[in-house]
């Protein structure tokens, strides 16, 4: 409901804004039929929706507040060929075009502009190869993540990126933010098991990039390139994942702490202890709160804060490890800690945690973070949002990977306070450059998408970000894809071919 109050008053707003120009109006309804018509000729009716009020609940993701607007059609795809031929019909009409997954990002990444065409991948569902000897996956880019884990359960095998999103985020969202998860601390973030994949180019052309052995190091590595280019360098319409063979049972702790930067230093008595758990997350109050309000789980009676660790080391050693880790936590000044070998207990604390974001969107519009730090800087950085939230008078709850320092601020706001808002977009701004000034980076895995464009700015020198735009306008001559996310703006004249 929240969301889509949200999107009818920018919608509202773009159609005011519009009839203030009728000429231009005129000209963008000739554009829209003609590129209409060339759609209709490569694709079958069904899957091209010109609908407004259809269109406007897939023309952006979940990242409240990044601007969109009504692109002249989304197509939903349900090939590599359907996908190539639109691509052709963007490049012919020079049309933009903002490939789409499940939706549930949180930067703006798919996001669509005036003019553009929507790719719709999310009927792109099939597992086409799961191989138990080799020990990789085959799948299209609309496969659920938490389908793919289930389809390779049944082989022994598992995938690890997990996250928090999970039950409903798509491998090829997942692949255009590099997603990290849960699990990521010991095992790594979507890239870390991203072999190939199969791309539109942004010549129209079907390409396949990576391999499917063990080692390679043929040419440049043009996959590791293409996870996390949201969809800036081309299309992703297959992607083929390492796997790994199921790992033994867990063992969960969970830690008490009555402040966020007790929970802070014990994250680094943790690293210092030279432990690795499999997970290592945060939940603050205000989010064991709404999680308690919604769910009636009874986590926000005893703590202000609380760690969640699981340990997933072979037999006598998950033990010892959990042991380690409880040690660490008292260390860091918890008020209660303990561990449990029961996986149904475990799996209930690590499902608060995947509950916490759409519960607290039940309290108001959640503006969410998505900074990365150095180990040492967490506890910093945690006092530091502390004192952000007091200065601009703004709500912010804390949830967090904070195993690799990925925290994730979320600042909330009554709906409809305008004032609210803007106090909490300065407060967004104020959390990116104290990241910065303590070393860290200003997306982990939400992506930059727009609405982390300024923060990507102050973190990359101009050397680089011209390095960023020569590759992207090597890889996308036509400036189709997806343009105005993830880096900054192309000025190359020679790309206008």
């Amino acid at each position: 409901m929240i969301a889509s109050e949200r999107h009818q008053q920018d919608m509202n707003q773009h159609d005011r804004t519009e009839q203030d120009r009728p000429e231009q109006v005129e000209h963008q309804d000739r554009t829209a039929e003609r590129l209409l018509g060339a759609l209709g000729r490569v694709l079958r009716s069904e899957q091209i929706v010109a609908d407004p009020a259809v269109m406007s609940g897939l023309a952006h993701d979940d990242a409240e507040w990044a601007p969109w607007q009504l692109p002249v059609a989304v197509v939903r795809v349900e090939s590599t060929a359907d996908v190539q031929a639109v691509v052709q019909v963007a490049i012919e009409h020079r049309a933009p075009v903002v490939p789409r997954g499940s939706g549930t990002g949180l930067s703006g990444g798919a996001n669509a502009i005036t003019g553009a065409i929507v790719i719709d991948l999310s009927k792109m569902t099939k597992i086409k190869m799961i191989d138990p000897v080799e020990r990789f996956a085959v799948v299209q880019p609309g496969v659920i993540n938490d389908d793919l884990r289930a389809a390779c359960a049944e082989h022994g095998l598992w995938y690890p990126p997990d996250p928090a999103s999970s039950p409903w985020s798509s491998i090829g969202g997942n692949v255009a933010t590099n997603a990290g998860g849960v699990c990521c601390v010991k095992y790594g973030v979507t890239g870390d098991y991203v072999l190939g994949l199969e791309i539109v180019t942004g010549r129209g052309e079907v390409a396949r990039i990576g391999k499917r052995t063990a080692k390679g190091v043929a040419g440049y590595d043009l996959t590791s390139l293409l996870v996390g280019s949201e969809g800036t360098l081309g299309i992703v319409t297959e992607i083929t994942l390492r796997l790994r063979w199921q790992r033994p049972a867990e063992h969960t702790v969970v830690g008490y702490f009555d402040s966020i930067t007790d929970a802070g230093v014990a994250v680094t008595k943790i690293a210092e202890a030279g432990l690795t758990p499999s997970a290592l997350e945060l939940v603050d109050r205000q989010c064991l709160e709404a999680v308690d309000a919604w769910k009636n789980m009874g986590l926000s009676a005893d703590a202000d804060v609380i760690l969640l660790a699981r340990c997933d080391a072979p037999d006598d050693a998950g033990a010892v490890e959990a042991a380690g880790v409880a040690a660490a936590f008292d260390a860091g000044g918890a008020t209660w800690s303990a561990a449990t070998d029961d996986q149904e207990e475990g799996d209930a604390l690590f499902a608060a945690r995947r509950l916490a974001y759409p519960a607290l969107e039940r309290l108001g519009p959640v503006l969410t973070e998505d900074i990365c730090l150095p180990l040492r800087q967490v506890p910093a950085m945690l006092a530091r949002i502390q004192q952000i939230a007091v200065d601009h008078e703004t709500t912010i709850a804390n949830i967090a990977h904070v195993g690799d320092g990925n925290l994730h601020p979320l600042l909330i706001t009554p709906i409809g306070d305008e004032p609210a808002r803007v106090r909490a977009q300065a407060a967004f701004a104020d959390i990116i450059a104290g990241c910065l000034e303590l070393g860290g980076t200003v997306t982990g895995e939400h992506g930059v998408g727009v609405l982390k464009l300024n923060g990507l700015a102050s973190e990359l020198s101009p050397v680089v970000q011209r390095m960023q735009a020569d590759v992207k306008a090597a890889l996308d001559p036509y400036r189709i894809l997806n343009p105005g996310k993830a880096i900054a703006p192309v000025d190359n004249p020679e790309g206008d071919t």
